[in-house]
């Protein structure tokens, strides 16, 4: 078999390894690959790896050898699923890798929201401790998150873990996902079943539900309108979830208090992105998925998936 990775640099920059690839198939790595190069990289190989480049209705038709596509991610909406069944082939995903280190992710951009470490800690060095006549001074203000609602939208593996750790912190937990959650591990957990109540009863918005044509553009502007003035907008999912557009101006007109975002909806983005100029909003490159411990889990999964397939059993098929 013969096996063709074609983005491989963001999952291994170098830091981890494909050797066990090796043992499937012939292998063939590709840090990136544009979109004029696709075909010709995937050629007649058997098995795609992916994790951004897009696998459509074409390429199936012009590389009719392909059985197999492995994404390496979650979120699966890079591959035409239509198309790849009218070719026959498997498509399967990464459901279970980054649970921690997403949930985790979504907590570093709320505290730094919360306390701006990084904005206090520049501030130190460039002497206005130093200068200062008290023991301590603020240049932005500090919020406690204790007694205050986390509202989650999507509450499969990631959303549930991220309730834990805000249950830890002593929020509260309201929930807006397809169905109701069946769970007695959180006390007193509001359902939600229309976003609207979620947003009107949030401190806290953080988003972990997949992309899809229900979900896109979820938090938009009646939506944001309806927010306190004193919540945040956390986004770790995908960034198409959120209305930029809306968001921006939520976020100059101070109707929200800001935002920690690690997606957008184009992504690189532009550099004139409007929200690049607003001090009230953190913008992180699509990094939540990224640490290394993760990255490994994955690579052993993708691995995993794609033995599975070649044994005849295949696994986390989408």
């Amino acid at each position: 078999m013969k096996i063709v990775v074609l983005d491989g640099y963001t999952l291994n920059p170098g830091d981890l390894s494909w050797n066990d690839f090796l043992k499937l198939g012939e292998l063939i790595v590709y840090d990136r690959t544009s979109r004029d190069e696709i075909s010709n990289h995937i050629g007649d190989a058997e098995i795609v790896l992916t994790n951004k480049t897009s696998i459509d209705k074409d390429l199936f038709k012009n590389n009719k050898n392909i059985k197999y596509v492995g994404v390496l991610a979650t979120g699966y909406n890079v591959v035409d699923i239509a198309a790849a069944k009218d070719a026959g082939a498997v498509v399967s995903n990464i459901p279970d890798y980054g649970t921690h280190a997403v949930a985790q992710f979504t907590f570093a951009l709320l505290l730094e929201l919360c306390h701006r470490v990084q904005l206090h800690s520049d501030a130190v060095k460039s002497g206005q401790w130093s200068s200062s006549t008290d023991f301590c001074f603020f240049n932005n203000p500090l919020t406690e998150l204790s007694g205050k609602t986390m509202g989650i939208v999507g509450f499969g593996r990631i959303g549930r873990q991220t309730a834990r750790i805000a249950k830890a912190l002593g929020m509260k937990i309201a929930v807006h996902s397809r169905s109701m959650p069946q769970t007695n591990e959180f006390d007193e957990l509001e359902w939600c079943g229309d976003i609207h109540q979620l947003a009107r009863e949030s401190d806290v918005i953080s988003l972990h539900c997949p992309l899809t044509e229900e979900t896109r553009g979820i938090i938009d502007e009646p939506v944001l309108d309806i927010m306190k003035e004193t919540s945040f907008l956390i986004n770790t999912a995908r960034g198409p979830l959120v209305d930029e557009k809306a968001l921006y101006q939520a976020l100059k007109d101070k109707k929200i208090a800001g935002a920690g975002l690690d997606v957008l909806s184009k992504e690189p983005p532009r550099e004139d992105s409007p929200l690049f100029s607003l001090d009230n909003v953190l913008i992180t490159p699509h990094i939540a998925w990224a640490a290394k411990e993760s990255r490994e889990r994955l690579m052993k999964i993708a691995y995993e998936n794609l033995k599975s397939f070649l044994e005849g059993k295949p696994v986390n098929l989408v």
